[in-house]
């Protein structure tokens, strides 16, 4: 039973205070020669404890819940800062309904930010994937470090609404800069109401940029 038991540990590569352990047969030695009867175990893993704030099941405001996630996340990567719940909800990059604003305040955060802030829509995406799993359902939240999203999306809008004007006084295309996927939408949505100008795509990988263009 033993052997079996350290067989099915060593398949599921855990240890045995991690899981549950069901005999189902102890087995038994052959007689005469005869082959016996091998012993079986079913193992069952248990499931991890959650700490009590950030545990599934809170029932906590959503908003309360997404600033509680993100601190105990950057408690355990060592980040000193602290997370404010800005009172004005922001139209985010990624949905078009307004969505709670996280943002992380202190020094020396660039690590967070990472190259064209992609660190960043990475730790959105953690924190909004928990926050679903406890609520069972999505519920948009940007998280943003020393106000960079809010800063990057007002300067893009800007650069869109130039480009523009650009575009329509000299009559013909204008490319901008590679963009990740998020910046690029930023782009498109400023310009989706315009009468004479529309947006486009092109390009493949980081290459990938928005060229500004006369609607037909």
């Amino acid at each position: 039973m033993e052997e079996a038991i350290k067989l099915g540990l060593n398949q599921l590569n855990v240890s045995r205070n991690e899981v549950e352990i069901e005999v189902l047969s102890e087995g038994r030695h052959g007689l005469l020669g005869l082959r016996g009867e091998d012993a079986r175990v079913c193992l069952r893993l248990i499931e991890p404890e959650y700490e009590d704030d950030i545990a599934p099941g809170n029932q906590m405001d959503a908003s309360d819940l997404a600033q509680n996630i993100l601190e105990t996340l950057l408690d355990k990567m060592d980040i000193e800062a602290y997370v404010d719940i800005l009172p004005e909800k922001m139209v985010t990059d990624e949905e078009s309904q307004p969505s709670t604003v996280l943002n992380i305040v202190g020094e020396d955060l660039g690590i967070l930010i990472g190259r064209k802030g992609q660190t960043l829509i990475s730790l959105q995406q953690v924190v909004r994937l928990m926050i679903s799993h406890q609520l069972g359902r999505f519920e948009p939240v940007v998280v943003d470090v020393n106000g960079y999203r809010q800063r990057r999306l007002s300067s893009l809008q800007t650069l869109a609404w130039r480009t523009a004007e650009q575009v329509k006084l000299r009559r013909m295309p204008f490319s901008l800069e590679p963009m990740p996927a998020y910046e690029r939408r930023i782009i498109h949505l400023a310009l989706a109401e315009d009468e004479e100008v529309t947006t486009q795509s092109v390009g493949f990988g980081e290459s990938r940029k928005v060229v500004v263009v006369l609607k037909e």
